[in-house]
């Protein structure tokens, strides 16, 4: 890596080597089963997390509550990852009855979730939802933009327009497809397989990307995040290595630029989903990897 007036810069040999002018920013750990919630009603207890594009609303819920938003600005996500919990979702055109254990995408505008029976209710939105953006417990991190991240831009609007869209996620596990992703106009969910026992520490998988924070939500078991930062000219830029423990549930904003991989550890089931805002093209490119892509064009390159 050398600096684009560096002589040695224009080598062959680091011709195709991307040079990191500019520090990244640092990652987020925010464990929920540590905090108080950042709001509580009396049939829910919600704790919010946010990257640089986008807002995890957590929510523990009873029977009877209910989760409103009264001027959304776009589609956002909910995911009940328990196949106990039942909802209905109101809109000013429909009422959609959800089971458990389901994705579902939520149009832009007035919407309420009523839940009928209680559980884990999780809601991804835009950090254009800024009144949810500034009760995440990392806020302050995010006052300053962070570099690299790619911009917040819709997708194409979803074919027939925006409604309710139900998704199951008992999908049979294929091994030509990367886990079970989903996405619409704003976020895409990678909703991978829960691991029972360690993982393999021969068998870890480090990446980096070069524009798009990850959001890792684990819902359960233990996990060590690793990242290593890239180097640049400045040594008082650089950054230690994270090896960062982490519990669930919670939320982990893994910064463009870092070399990644996260370890599950834990003994029993091991369960983490990986969030992206704007969806990732390089995922959408794939065949056959993206479950609902009949329902949601891809951005143009």
């Amino acid at each position: 890596m050398f600096d684009p007036g560096d002589p040695r810069s224009g080598l062959a040999s680091v011709a195709t080597m991307d040079y990191t002018p500019t520090n990244a920013a640092a990652a987020d750990y925010v464990r929920f089963y540590e905090l108080q919630p950042d709001e509580v009603s009396p049939r829910a207890q919600t704790w919010y997390a946010r990257g640089s594009n986008f807002v995890v609303a957590y929510s523990e819920a009873e029977d009877g509550a209910v989760l409103a938003r009264e001027e959304q600005a776009d589609e956002y996500v909910l995911l009940l990852p328990d196949s106990d919990t039942r909802v209905s979702i109101e809109t000013p055109s429909e009422k959609v009855s959800v089971d458990g254990h389901r994705l579902v995408v939520l149009p832009p505008g007035p919407s309420a979730i009523h839940v009928e029976t209680g559980g884990r209710v999780i809601r991804v939105l835009t950090s254009r939802a800024q009144d949810l953006a500034a009760r995440a417990s990392n806020a302050a991190a995010y006052e300053q933009a962070h570099p690299f991240v790619a911009p917040q831009e819709p997708w194409p609007d979803p074919v027939g327009g925006y409604k309710v869209r139900v998704y199951d996620l008992d999908v049979a596990r294929d091994p030509s497809r990367f886990g079970r992703i989903f996405r619409c106009t704003t976020i895409m969910v990678n909703w991978t397989e829960p691991r029972t026992g360690p993982r393999d520490p021969a068998k870890l998988s480090p990446h980096s990307h070069p524009d798009f924070e990850q959001c890792s939500l684990v819902l359960e078991g233990q996990w060590i995040h690793h990242l290593r930062w890239p180097w640049t000219t400045n040594l008082h830029d650089w950054r230690s290595d994270d090896h960062e423990h982490v519990g669930s549930p919670s939320v982990t904003v893994i910064p463009p630029t870092t070399t990644h991989t996260s370890q599950a550890i834990g003994q029993g089931v091991n369960h983490l989903v990986d969030i992206f805002c704007p969806p990732r093209l390089d995922f959408s490119a794939k065949p056959g990897w993206v479950l609902n892509a009949d329902d949601y064009p891809t951005r143009e390159i």
